[in-house]
């Protein structure tokens, strides 16, 4: 199977949890990030469209960090999902995860 993925990616793995617009609660684990967006480990799935913020400290950042998102594929263990407009703060954190 051929990676299409624009950005390269570095694993994680860091708690996070996803807020939705319903307000329930998601927990998950990130396991790895690009600058294009996320993989979370989580026993519940989410749809292909739903919309999340997802907050949680990566690894380097004294302060979490709100990243918007929305999910483009899932499976058995975990979904993916493409980030929306990302601020400086955001970007740099996650740019910064490559230097490690």
């Amino acid at each position: 199977m051929q990676d299409k993925r624009t950005h390269p990616r570095v694993t994680i793995e860091t708690a996070v949890s996803c807020e939705r617009q319903d307000g329930a609660p998601l927990s998950g684990m990130a396991k790895d990030i690009s600058i294009g967006g996320m993989f979370i480990e989580a026993q519940e799935i989410l749809a292909f469209g739903v919309e999340i913020t997802i907050v949680g400290r990566l690894p380097g950042t004294k302060a979490e960090l709100r990243l918007p998102a929305i999910v483009r594929w899932a499976k058995p263990d975990g979904f993916g999902v493409q980030f929306g407009s990302l601020g400086a703060r955001e970007t740099h954190a996650i740019s910064e995860l490559f230097k490690r």
